[in-house]
């Protein structure tokens, strides 16, 4: 045989073996809570370094939208794992979708109200008789758990506030709709920023500061599933691999707001939201190896259970979530 036909036999070998490994590749569906943006920088981070390809899988990332329930596209088999926050997930499971955290790479909160200084509120004892802006469609449990806490009816009135079903933008502030409404710490605090609000027309309360910040992104399966062996080897290489997504993005956050930059098929994000975004997730998600802590599980369902005359959940869930996971990928 030839030297070229020795090199031409050794690059078939090579193009035979490559091929074998992604007919062998493990196929995972990730449904994320939201649209493509440094919130979900980990995952994307793990697919364009080649760390889920390093653990064998194939991961399709699904983005949400608001016309998307992740915990429906779970239950309904489109996705083996999603993002979502566990007073949504928790709500989910006591009404019989059996949800089960398998791994926290969101360590804070950044979920909070913004108010403008004009409208009177300078603390929550002046939220009693205000139009406050609600995101709903699962998002609204925090919110529900914190006037629960507080004492403050959400139906309105003089003693109540008035709850604006607000939609995913600050429209509601701009306009003053209402006194106040929901922002994240990374995303739309900004965007009323951005608007020619300046910092100091502003007052904002976050959950964390208020004492009833609940747990936000973590990664949830069906229970079922984790019955099956493979699915369960399959869920370690996939945590196993997005936290490594998820330290990279923290250590290098331009570069991770740069690749989510490059998966948003929309176009619809800029680099300087994204970058600013992206240092922000990252205080989010400092501290956590991706293991649930539970002390933050049992804060947050103390949380929930305290939710005044009409809680978020009714009783202590059971079997809500797992280390078996974490514990073998960590």
């Amino acid at each position: 045989m030839t030297h070229r036909s020795l090199l031409a036999a050794a690059v078939a070998a090579v193009a035979g073996l490559a091929a074998a490994g992604a007919a062998h590749a493990q196929d995972v569906t990730l449904q994320l809570k939201w649209v493509t943006q440094a919130q979900f920088a980990g995952y994307y981070v793990a697919a364009d370094k080649g760390f889920y390809e390093e653990e064998g899988l194939e991961v399709e990332i699904l983005p949400g939208g608001p016309d998307i329930a992740p915990v429906q596209v779970l239950a309904g088999g489109g996705a083996d794992v999603m993002v979502d926050w566990m007073p949504s997930a928790l709500a989910a499971r006591e009404r019989g979708v059996p949800v089960v955290n398998i791994a926290q790479p969101f360590k804070h909160s950044g979920m909070m109200l913004t108010c403008l200084k004009e409208s009177g509120v300078s603390s929550p004892e002046d939220f009693p008789g205000k139009t406050l802006g609600v995101w709903f469609f699962g998002n609204e449990y925090p919110f529900l758990s914190w006037m629960g806490h507080l004492g403050i009816p959400t139906e309105g009135g003089a003693d109540g506030v008035t709850v604006l079903k607000q939609g995913f933008n600050v429209d509601p502030l701009l306009q003053k709709q209402a006194a106040c409404i929901s922002t994240m710490t990374y995303n739309e605090y900004w965007q009323v920023i951005d608007a020619g609000i300046s910092e100091d027309e502003l007052v904002t309360f976050k959950y964390e500061d208020q004492g009833v910040a609940t747990l936000e992104d973590g990664l949830y399966v069906l229970e079922d599933n984790l019955k099956d062996p493979a699915f369960k080897e399959k869920m370690v290489k996939f945590v196993r691999a997005s936290m490594k997504g998820w330290k990279y993005a923290e250590e290098n956050p331009d570069e991770a707001a740069e690749i989510v930059l490059e998966n948003d098929a929309t176009g619809a994000q800029t680099e300087k939201h994204q970058k600013r975004m992206m240092g922000e997730i990252a205080k989010l998600t400092s501290g956590s190896n991706g293991a649930l802590d539970e002390a933050d599980y049992k804060r947050t369902v103390d949380s929930l259970l305290a939710g005044g005359s009409d809680p978020v959940i009714t009783k202590a869930p059971e079997g809500a979530w797992t280390h078996e996971i974490t514990d073998e990928a960590l």
